[in-house]
């Protein structure tokens, strides 16, 4: 699907990223988590083709990402960005539509429609449509957002790419929960995700994959099982934790302290 190799990127003299190599293969839901300043948004711009300089050696469904047209790409890979513009003075339908548009030119087709409505229920936006967004609490903002990548990628092109940095900010645990199942039922249609996350828990019941960063650098890369070690948690985030099993899906707890 996606491959890097020895991605760095540096801005002015500080090295973001370090010598990255990730691959994500179809169908794979990975997780990209590690603490703050850890170069997790700025890979996932990286590979999204949104960061130009530095040193890239991305391939995409088996051509440099960077020979892909802009129009033709947006119909195979959508971001979630991590920040959105909060004035925007338009209706939520609009909004949602907006990922439609690498498909129409001037009015939106019966698709369009169809694509914007059925992500707006799967998101729980349906009821919001007529509503400004500059209305609208933060986690409905992003559920909005949400439901525009993902109209984006309603097409009929095998294995499509979804990239999203922190998409469960301001989401309560209802919303959490359904924004993740949503994404997983994605990749289970030999589709792919890259996801940059906080909560370790939920990569870890989620992700196929766990991609953890620590100075612009890869610290472990694996199933969570293999990566989220009670030493290298620890060591990543600099304080203590302890890992158990899940009760119910036998997937790594941590608990830190």
């Amino acid at each position: 699907m996606i491959k890097a190799h020895q991605v760095s990127y540096k801005h002015k003299e500080f090295h973001i990223l370090d010598g990255i190599n990730v691959s994500v293969e179809y169908g794979e839901f990975l997780a990209i988590v590690g603490p703050n300043g850890a170069g997790k948004s700025s890979l996932l711009s990286v590979l999204a083709n949104e960061v130009k300089q530095g040193k890239q050696n991305i391939v995409f469904k088996d051509k440099p990402i960077t020979d892909w047209e802009v129009k033709e790409l947006s119909r195979h890979k959508a971001k979630f960005s991590q920040h959105n513009s909060n004035d925007i003075t338009l209706e939520v339908k609009d909004v949602v539509m907006m990922g439609r548009y690498p498909y129409f030119d001037a009015q939106p087709r019966k698709e369009d429609l169809e694509a914007m409505n059925n992500m707006m229920y799967e998101t729980d936006v349906f009821h919001l449509k007529d509503r400004e967004y500059n209305t609208l609490s933060g986690g409905e903002k992003q559920r909005v957002h949400l439901s525009r990548v993902m109209a984006q990628l309603q097409n009929d092109i095998a294995h499509k790419l979804l990239f999203l940095d922190e998409p469960l900010n301001n989401l309560d645990v209802k919303h959490q929960y359904k924004a993740l199942e949503i994404i997983k039922k994605f990749t289970q249609k030999a589709n792919s995700a890259i996801v940059v996350l906080h909560d370790l828990n939920l990569a870890a019941q989620f992700a196929d994959k766990i991609l953890l960063m620590k100075s612009g650098k890869v610290a472990a890369h694996g199933t969570p099982q293999e990566v989220f070690t009670a030493d290298t948690i620890s060591k990543a985030y600099n304080f203590p934790c302890t890992i158990c099993d899940h009760p119910i899906t036998n997937n790594p707890m941590i608990i830190f302290g």
